[in-house]
Protein backbone atom coordinates (compact mmCIF):
# COMPACT_ATOMS: atom_id res chain seq x y z
CA UNK A 1 0.00 0.00 0.00
CA UNK A 2 1.47 3.16 -0.88
CA UNK A 3 0.83 6.34 0.30
CA UNK A 4 0.46 9.66 -0.80
CA UNK A 5 2.53 12.74 0.88
CA UNK A 6 -0.66 14.65 2.94
CA UNK A 7 -1.39 11.21 4.77
CA UNK A 8 1.93 10.24 5.02
CA UNK A 9 2.63 13.87 7.22
CA UNK A 10 5.93 13.94 5.78
CA UNK A 11 7.64 12.70 8.32
CA UNK A 12 11.53 13.22 8.72
CA UNK A 13 14.79 12.67 10.50
CA UNK A 14 15.05 15.26 13.21
CA UNK A 15 17.81 14.17 15.46
CA UNK A 16 19.78 11.59 17.05
CA UNK A 17 22.34 10.60 19.95
CA UNK A 18 24.85 8.29 20.98
CA UNK A 19 27.75 6.90 19.46
CA UNK A 20 27.58 6.07 15.65
CA UNK A 21 30.09 3.62 15.50
CA UNK A 22 29.61 -0.18 14.03
CA UNK A 23 26.82 -2.57 15.78
CA UNK A 24 29.31 -4.99 16.06
CA UNK A 25 31.36 -2.33 18.32
CA UNK A 26 28.61 -1.63 20.58
CA UNK A 27 28.98 -2.48 24.10
CA UNK A 28 26.71 -4.19 26.21
CA UNK A 29 25.78 -1.78 28.52
CA UNK A 30 24.73 0.61 26.14
CA UNK A 31 21.83 -0.71 24.40
CA UNK A 32 19.04 1.26 24.73
CA UNK A 33 16.21 -1.22 26.74
CA UNK A 34 13.40 1.80 27.29
CA UNK A 35 12.04 4.98 25.97
CA UNK A 36 9.13 7.16 27.13
CA UNK A 37 8.10 11.26 26.79
CA UNK A 38 6.69 12.43 29.73
CA UNK A 39 3.26 14.10 29.66
CA UNK A 40 4.41 17.71 28.88
CA UNK A 41 6.53 16.36 25.86
CA UNK A 42 9.38 18.78 27.52
CA UNK A 43 11.21 16.03 28.79
CA UNK A 44 12.35 12.86 27.30
CA UNK A 45 13.32 10.01 29.09
CA UNK A 46 16.22 6.59 28.21
CA UNK A 47 16.92 3.80 30.41
CA UNK A 48 19.34 1.53 29.53
CA UNK A 49 21.56 -2.05 29.96
CA UNK A 50 24.33 -0.24 32.14
CA UNK A 51 21.66 0.61 34.60
CA UNK A 52 21.81 4.53 33.61
CA UNK A 53 18.82 6.91 33.25
CA UNK A 54 19.33 9.78 30.98
CA UNK A 55 16.93 13.24 30.20
CA UNK A 56 16.82 15.03 27.44
CA UNK A 57 15.40 18.55 27.74
CA UNK A 58 13.60 20.34 24.82
CA UNK A 59 15.90 23.17 23.48
CA UNK A 60 13.36 26.13 23.48
CA UNK A 61 15.80 28.47 21.69
CA UNK A 62 15.73 26.25 18.36
CA UNK A 63 12.91 26.26 15.91
CA UNK A 64 10.95 22.86 15.29
CA UNK A 65 11.42 20.04 17.61
CA UNK A 66 14.78 19.64 19.29
CA UNK A 67 15.97 18.24 22.38
CA UNK A 68 19.38 18.42 24.62
CA UNK A 69 20.62 16.68 26.89
CA UNK A 70 19.78 17.22 30.54
CA UNK A 71 21.30 14.68 33.39
CA UNK A 72 22.27 11.57 33.38
CA UNK A 73 22.80 8.91 36.66
CA UNK A 74 23.00 5.78 37.53
CA UNK A 75 19.96 4.60 38.48
CA UNK A 76 20.45 0.34 39.11
CA UNK A 77 23.79 -1.14 39.79
CA UNK A 78 23.96 -5.18 39.89
CA UNK A 79 23.01 -7.14 42.47
CA UNK A 80 23.76 -10.86 44.06
CA UNK A 81 20.42 -12.85 45.54
CA UNK A 82 22.39 -14.62 47.79
CA UNK A 83 18.84 -17.44 48.86
CA UNK A 84 18.08 -17.89 45.67
CA UNK A 85 21.84 -17.53 43.66
CA UNK A 86 20.31 -15.39 41.21
CA UNK A 87 22.66 -12.33 39.23
CA UNK A 88 19.71 -9.18 38.67
CA UNK A 89 21.17 -7.56 35.78
CA UNK A 90 20.91 -3.44 36.65
CA UNK A 91 19.27 -3.03 32.85
CA UNK A 92 16.33 -0.42 33.15
CA UNK A 93 13.01 -2.65 31.97
CA UNK A 94 10.96 0.85 32.27
CA UNK A 95 10.77 3.80 33.37
CA UNK A 96 6.94 5.77 33.88
CA UNK A 97 7.28 9.67 34.66
CA UNK A 98 4.44 11.12 37.37
CA UNK A 99 3.01 14.64 36.82
CA UNK A 100 4.85 17.26 37.37
CA UNK A 101 3.88 19.44 40.37
CA UNK A 102 6.09 21.60 41.17
CA UNK A 103 10.04 22.43 40.00
CA UNK A 104 10.95 19.18 40.57
CA UNK A 105 10.40 16.07 38.34
CA UNK A 106 9.89 12.22 39.37
CA UNK A 107 10.06 9.44 37.88
CA UNK A 108 10.10 5.37 38.30
CA UNK A 109 12.74 3.18 36.83
CA UNK A 110 12.72 -0.71 37.50
CA UNK A 111 15.06 -3.64 36.58
CA UNK A 112 14.11 -6.85 37.42
CA UNK A 113 13.37 -6.70 41.21
CA UNK A 114 13.76 -3.47 42.50
CA UNK A 115 11.82 -0.13 41.59
CA UNK A 116 12.73 3.13 42.41
CA UNK A 117 11.28 6.84 42.75
CA UNK A 118 13.82 9.47 41.24
CA UNK A 119 13.53 13.40 42.18
CA UNK A 120 15.03 15.36 39.67
CA UNK A 121 15.85 18.86 40.35
CA UNK A 122 17.92 22.00 39.90
CA UNK A 123 20.23 22.83 42.83
CA UNK A 124 21.88 25.42 43.45
CA UNK A 125 25.60 24.90 43.81
CA UNK A 126 26.90 27.39 46.60
CA UNK A 127 30.68 27.94 48.19
CA UNK A 128 32.41 29.84 50.64
CA UNK A 129 33.23 33.07 49.17
CA UNK A 130 34.27 34.82 52.40
CA UNK A 131 35.98 33.46 55.73
CA UNK A 132 37.85 34.60 58.70
CA UNK A 133 41.17 33.45 56.35
CA UNK A 134 40.10 34.65 52.90
CA UNK A 135 38.47 37.79 52.15
CA UNK A 136 37.26 36.62 48.28
CA UNK A 137 40.34 38.02 46.54
CA UNK A 138 43.37 37.07 48.83
CA UNK A 139 44.61 35.12 51.86
CA UNK A 140 44.68 37.05 55.28
CA UNK A 141 46.29 36.61 58.21
CA UNK A 142 44.03 35.02 60.83
CA UNK A 143 42.42 37.55 62.91
CA UNK A 144 44.12 38.90 66.50
CA UNK A 145 40.69 40.17 68.49
CA UNK A 146 37.48 39.35 68.74
CA UNK A 147 36.39 41.75 67.05
CA UNK A 148 37.77 40.72 64.03
CA UNK A 149 36.27 37.57 63.70
CA UNK A 150 33.46 37.42 60.83
CA UNK A 151 30.75 34.77 59.51
CA UNK A 152 32.21 32.72 56.45
CA UNK A 153 30.00 34.17 53.50
CA UNK A 154 28.47 31.52 50.91
CA UNK A 155 28.30 32.62 47.13
CA UNK A 156 26.24 30.66 44.64
CA UNK A 157 28.39 28.91 41.84
CA UNK A 158 26.60 27.53 39.61
CA UNK A 159 23.40 25.66 38.82
CA UNK A 160 23.91 21.41 39.10
CA UNK A 161 20.85 18.90 37.92
CA UNK A 162 20.44 16.33 40.65
CA UNK A 163 19.12 13.07 41.19
CA UNK A 164 17.75 11.52 44.31
CA UNK A 165 16.12 8.41 44.93
CA UNK A 166 12.98 9.39 47.20
CA UNK A 167 11.79 6.03 47.47
CA UNK A 168 13.40 1.86 46.84
CA UNK A 169 10.38 -0.62 46.39
CA UNK A 170 11.65 -3.59 46.71
CA UNK A 171 11.74 -7.88 47.92
CA UNK A 172 7.94 -7.71 46.20
CA UNK A 173 8.45 -9.70 42.54
CA UNK A 174 9.50 -12.82 42.99
CA UNK A 175 9.60 -13.26 39.34
CA UNK A 176 11.24 -10.30 37.11
CA UNK A 177 8.92 -6.86 36.56
CA UNK A 178 8.10 -5.96 33.12
CA UNK A 179 5.65 -3.65 33.74
CA UNK A 180 5.23 -0.71 35.70
CA UNK A 181 2.50 2.07 35.36
CA UNK A 182 1.36 4.84 37.27
CA UNK A 183 -2.60 5.42 38.21
CA UNK A 184 -4.43 8.60 36.97
CA UNK A 185 -4.46 9.72 41.01
CA UNK A 186 -0.72 9.85 40.61
CA UNK A 187 -0.77 8.31 44.27
CA UNK A 188 -0.64 5.12 43.22
CA UNK A 189 0.90 2.55 40.75
CA UNK A 190 1.34 -1.16 39.36
CA UNK A 191 3.67 -2.87 39.02
CA UNK A 192 3.72 -6.61 37.16
CA UNK A 193 5.71 -9.68 36.58
CA UNK A 194 4.91 -12.90 34.75
CA UNK A 195 2.80 -14.56 37.77
CA UNK A 196 1.97 -12.02 39.87
CA UNK A 197 0.18 -7.32 39.90
CA UNK A 198 1.32 -5.87 42.62
CA UNK A 199 -0.57 -2.55 43.66
CA UNK A 200 1.93 0.26 45.33
CA UNK A 201 1.49 3.74 47.12
CA UNK A 202 3.84 6.34 45.76
CA UNK A 203 4.21 7.27 49.33
CA UNK A 204 4.95 3.81 51.02
CA UNK A 205 7.98 1.30 49.76
CA UNK A 206 7.84 -1.52 52.03
CA UNK A 207 4.36 -2.16 51.65
CA UNK A 208 1.83 -3.38 48.48
CA UNK A 209 -0.95 -5.01 47.96
CA UNK A 210 -1.15 -8.07 45.20
CA UNK A 211 -4.12 -7.73 43.39
CA UNK A 212 -3.70 -10.23 40.71
CA UNK A 213 -2.15 -13.58 41.16
CA UNK A 214 -2.13 -16.68 38.29
CA UNK A 215 0.02 -18.50 40.05
CA UNK A 216 -0.89 -22.41 39.75
CA UNK A 217 -0.64 -24.61 42.94
CA UNK A 218 1.67 -26.62 41.24
CA UNK A 219 3.52 -25.27 38.75
CA UNK A 220 3.62 -27.85 36.71
CA UNK A 221 0.01 -26.56 35.41
CA UNK A 222 1.02 -23.03 34.09
CA UNK A 223 -0.21 -22.15 31.13
CA UNK A 224 0.20 -18.62 30.77
CA UNK A 225 1.54 -15.63 31.95
CA UNK A 226 0.71 -12.06 32.14
CA UNK A 227 2.71 -10.33 29.46
CA UNK A 228 2.15 -6.32 29.84
CA UNK A 229 -0.11 -4.35 32.47
CA UNK A 230 -1.93 -0.45 32.38
CA UNK A 231 -3.26 1.63 33.53
CA UNK A 232 -6.91 3.09 32.41
CA UNK A 233 -5.93 7.38 31.40
CA UNK A 234 -8.94 8.31 33.38
CA UNK A 235 -10.64 6.15 35.43
CA UNK A 236 -8.12 5.43 38.33
CA UNK A 237 -9.97 1.84 39.12
CA UNK A 238 -9.61 0.16 35.82
CA UNK A 239 -6.39 -1.57 34.58
CA UNK A 240 -5.49 -4.29 31.76
CA UNK A 241 -3.11 -6.89 31.24
CA UNK A 242 -2.29 -8.87 28.46
CA UNK A 243 -1.56 -12.72 28.35
CA UNK A 244 0.68 -15.12 26.21
CA UNK A 245 -2.72 -16.53 25.67
CA UNK A 246 -3.25 -13.95 23.16
CA UNK A 247 -5.80 -12.10 25.16
CA UNK A 248 -6.20 -8.53 27.55
CA UNK A 249 -8.25 -8.64 30.58
CA UNK A 250 -10.08 -5.85 31.92
CA UNK A 251 -9.87 -5.69 35.48
CA UNK A 252 -12.00 -3.41 38.37
CA UNK A 253 -10.65 -2.76 41.59
CA UNK A 254 -14.35 -1.75 43.29
CA UNK A 255 -15.36 -5.36 42.41
CA UNK A 256 -12.82 -7.16 44.74
CA UNK A 257 -9.46 -6.64 46.58
CA UNK A 258 -8.00 -9.38 43.94
CA UNK A 259 -8.97 -8.77 40.41
CA UNK A 260 -8.34 -12.49 39.62
CA UNK A 261 -11.78 -12.01 37.92
CA UNK A 262 -11.54 -9.73 35.37
CA UNK A 263 -14.54 -7.55 34.52
CA UNK A 264 -14.03 -8.41 30.67
CA UNK A 265 -12.06 -10.38 28.28
CA UNK A 266 -10.82 -9.49 24.76
CA UNK A 267 -10.05 -12.03 22.57
CA UNK A 268 -10.34 -13.57 18.98
CA UNK A 269 -10.93 -17.19 18.28
CA UNK A 270 -8.16 -18.56 16.45
CA UNK A 271 -8.56 -19.89 13.13
CA UNK A 272 -8.01 -23.94 13.31
CA UNK A 273 -6.44 -23.87 9.76
CA UNK A 274 -4.09 -21.35 10.52
CA UNK A 275 -2.84 -23.74 13.79
CA UNK A 276 0.93 -24.58 13.74
CA UNK A 277 3.69 -25.60 16.26
CA UNK A 278 4.54 -21.43 16.71
CA UNK A 279 1.06 -21.03 17.28
CA UNK A 280 0.82 -19.91 21.13
CA UNK A 281 4.99 -18.54 20.43
CA UNK A 282 3.11 -15.71 17.98
CA UNK A 283 -0.05 -15.17 19.27
CA UNK A 284 1.83 -13.69 23.08
CA UNK A 285 0.90 -10.61 23.38
CA UNK A 286 3.95 -8.74 23.84
CA UNK A 287 2.30 -4.83 24.68
CA UNK A 288 -0.92 -3.50 25.34
CA UNK A 289 -1.84 0.56 25.60
CA UNK A 290 -4.88 2.75 25.88
CA UNK A 291 -5.78 5.14 23.97
CA UNK A 292 -5.36 8.72 25.42
CA UNK A 293 -9.42 8.87 25.67
CA UNK A 294 -9.68 5.53 27.23
CA UNK A 295 -11.75 4.27 24.70
CA UNK A 296 -9.48 2.04 22.45
CA UNK A 297 -6.99 -0.97 23.32
CA UNK A 298 -3.75 -1.41 20.87
CA UNK A 299 -1.79 -4.52 21.46
CA UNK A 300 1.06 -5.94 19.57
CA UNK A 301 1.68 -9.98 19.00
CA UNK A 302 5.04 -11.20 16.92
CA UNK A 303 2.98 -10.70 13.43
CA UNK A 304 0.16 -7.89 13.98
CA UNK A 305 -1.14 -5.07 16.16
CA UNK A 306 -4.45 -5.14 16.88
CA UNK A 307 -7.29 -2.10 18.23
CA UNK A 308 -9.80 -3.19 20.34
CA UNK A 309 -13.30 -1.16 21.36
CA UNK A 310 -13.07 -1.19 24.97
CA UNK A 311 -17.18 -1.66 24.40
CA UNK A 312 -16.27 -5.05 22.23
CA UNK A 313 -14.62 -7.82 23.63
CA UNK A 314 -15.40 -10.41 20.87
CA UNK A 315 -13.26 -9.36 18.22
CA UNK A 316 -10.48 -6.56 17.51
CA UNK A 317 -11.91 -3.43 15.24
CA UNK A 318 -8.75 -3.40 13.42
CA UNK A 319 -6.11 -6.15 12.69
CA UNK A 320 -2.76 -4.78 11.00
CA UNK A 321 -0.58 -6.96 9.72
CA UNK A 322 3.08 -6.16 10.67
CA UNK A 323 5.31 -9.24 10.29
CA UNK A 324 3.48 -11.09 7.32
CA UNK A 325 6.87 -11.73 4.95
CA UNK A 326 8.03 -13.76 8.01
CA UNK A 327 5.01 -16.18 8.04
CA UNK A 328 7.65 -18.69 6.20
CA UNK A 329 11.05 -17.95 8.19
CA UNK A 330 8.73 -19.18 11.54
CA UNK A 331 11.36 -22.04 11.90
CA UNK A 332 14.68 -19.83 11.61
CA UNK A 333 13.51 -17.41 13.70
CA UNK A 334 12.83 -19.49 16.40
CA UNK A 335 16.25 -21.12 15.85
CA UNK A 336 17.69 -17.68 16.87
CA UNK A 337 15.57 -16.61 19.35
CA UNK A 338 14.36 -13.84 17.60
CA UNK A 339 10.45 -15.48 17.66
CA UNK A 340 10.44 -14.51 21.75
CA UNK A 341 11.57 -10.38 20.89
CA UNK A 342 9.09 -8.21 22.47
CA UNK A 343 7.93 -5.61 20.17
CA UNK A 344 6.36 -2.22 21.85
CA UNK A 345 3.41 -0.49 20.03
CA UNK A 346 2.30 3.55 20.78
CA UNK A 347 -0.33 5.36 20.09
CA UNK A 348 0.12 8.95 18.46
CA UNK A 349 -0.90 11.95 20.44
CA UNK A 350 -4.38 12.47 18.80
CA UNK A 351 -5.53 9.00 18.86
CA UNK A 352 -5.62 8.50 15.37
CA UNK A 353 -1.90 6.95 14.57
CA UNK A 354 -0.93 4.03 15.99
CA UNK A 355 3.27 3.11 15.43
CA UNK A 356 5.04 -0.17 16.29
CA UNK A 357 9.12 -1.91 15.26
CA UNK A 358 10.08 -4.25 13.06
CA UNK A 359 13.28 -5.62 12.26
CA UNK A 360 16.49 -4.19 10.00
CA UNK A 361 15.37 -0.88 12.50
CA UNK A 362 12.61 -0.19 10.46
CA UNK A 363 9.34 1.05 11.90
CA UNK A 364 6.03 2.08 10.58
CA UNK A 365 3.12 4.31 11.39
CA UNK A 366 -0.38 3.42 10.81
CA UNK A 367 -3.45 5.75 10.27
CA UNK A 368 -5.68 4.26 12.55
CA UNK A 369 -9.07 4.45 10.82
CA UNK A 370 -7.91 4.22 7.06
CA UNK A 371 -4.51 1.75 7.88
CA UNK A 372 -2.87 3.78 5.43
CA UNK A 373 0.89 3.05 6.77
CA UNK A 374 4.47 4.59 6.50
CA UNK A 375 7.78 2.97 7.06
CA UNK A 376 10.71 4.20 7.80
CA UNK A 377 13.65 3.54 9.27
CA UNK A 378 15.90 4.36 12.12
CA UNK A 379 19.18 3.84 10.45
CA UNK A 380 22.72 6.09 10.02
CA UNK A 381 21.65 6.89 6.83
CA UNK A 382 19.29 8.90 8.12
CA UNK A 383 21.74 11.93 9.46
CA UNK A 384 24.07 11.05 6.55
CA UNK A 385 21.23 12.30 3.99
CA UNK A 386 20.08 15.17 6.41
CA UNK A 387 24.23 16.04 6.38
CA UNK A 388 24.78 15.98 2.14
CA UNK A 389 20.63 16.81 2.11
CA UNK A 390 19.99 14.32 0.16
CA UNK A 391 16.46 12.04 0.46
CA UNK A 392 16.53 9.28 3.24
CA UNK A 393 16.69 5.85 1.70
CA UNK A 394 13.65 4.54 0.02
CA UNK A 395 12.27 7.41 -1.29
CA UNK A 396 11.35 7.97 -5.04
CA UNK A 397 13.25 11.20 -6.54
CA UNK A 398 12.16 14.32 -6.07
CA UNK A 399 9.87 13.21 -2.61
CA UNK A 400 10.58 14.74 0.29
CA UNK A 401 12.50 13.22 3.31
CA UNK A 402 10.37 10.59 4.55
CA UNK A 403 7.01 11.38 2.26
CA UNK A 404 6.45 8.24 0.12
CA UNK A 405 8.26 4.60 1.41
CA UNK A 406 6.98 2.03 -1.28
CA UNK A 407 10.82 1.49 -1.31
CA UNK A 408 11.24 0.68 1.95
CA UNK A 409 8.60 -1.45 2.18
CA UNK A 410 9.61 -3.61 -0.66
CA UNK A 411 13.08 -3.84 1.33
CA UNK A 412 11.15 -4.98 4.19
CA UNK A 413 10.39 -8.28 2.47
CA UNK A 414 13.78 -8.75 0.92
CA UNK A 415 16.12 -11.79 2.62
CA UNK A 416 18.75 -9.58 3.74
CA UNK A 417 16.80 -8.30 6.55
CA UNK A 418 19.43 -8.09 9.82
CA UNK A 419 17.49 -9.80 12.56
CA UNK A 420 19.97 -7.88 15.45
CA UNK A 421 18.47 -4.57 14.23
CA UNK A 422 15.15 -3.98 15.55
CA UNK A 423 13.18 -1.58 16.85
CA UNK A 424 11.46 -2.63 20.10
CA UNK A 425 11.17 0.65 22.20
CA UNK A 426 9.45 4.08 20.63
CA UNK A 427 7.33 7.12 22.32
CA UNK A 428 5.45 9.38 21.04
CA UNK A 429 5.38 12.92 22.05
CA UNK A 430 1.68 13.34 23.93
CA UNK A 431 1.27 16.81 21.88
CA UNK A 432 2.77 16.67 18.44
CA UNK A 433 3.54 14.66 15.80
CA UNK A 434 7.40 13.48 17.07
CA UNK A 435 8.32 10.43 17.77
CA UNK A 436 11.53 8.72 19.40
CA UNK A 437 12.95 5.36 18.30
CA UNK A 438 15.54 3.28 20.37
CA UNK A 439 18.09 1.49 17.96
CA UNK A 440 20.30 -0.29 19.36
CA UNK A 441 22.43 2.20 21.73
CA UNK A 442 21.02 5.32 19.28
CA UNK A 443 18.23 7.67 20.40
CA UNK A 444 16.81 8.68 16.93
CA UNK A 445 13.85 11.35 17.12
CA UNK A 446 11.58 12.16 13.82
CA UNK A 447 8.78 14.62 13.18
CA UNK A 448 6.26 15.56 10.77
CA UNK A 449 5.34 19.21 9.83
Amino acid sequence: MDTDPSSSGNWRFAQCFGDKGEVEDITEADIISTVEFDSTGNYLATGDKGGRVVLFERNESKKGCEYKFYTEFQSHEPEFDYLKSLEIEEKINKIKWCKRMNSAHFLLSTNDKTIKLWKVFEKSLRVVSESNLHDGQRPLPPPTAQSHLRLPRMAHQDNIIAAVPRKVYSNAHAYHIHSISVNSDQETYISADDLRINLWNLNISDQSFNIVDIKPANMEELTEVITATEFHPSQCNLFMYSSSKSNIKLADMRDSALCDRHAKLFEEEEDPSNRSFFSEIISSISDVKFSHDGRYILSRDYLSLKIWDINMDTRPVKTIPIHDHLRGKLCDLYENDCIFDKFECVWGGDDKHVLTGSYHNYFRIYDADTLNDVVLQADKSAFKAKKIGGPLPGNKPGAKNGARSSGLRDAMQMETLDFNKKILHPSWHPRENTIAIAATNNLFLYSAA
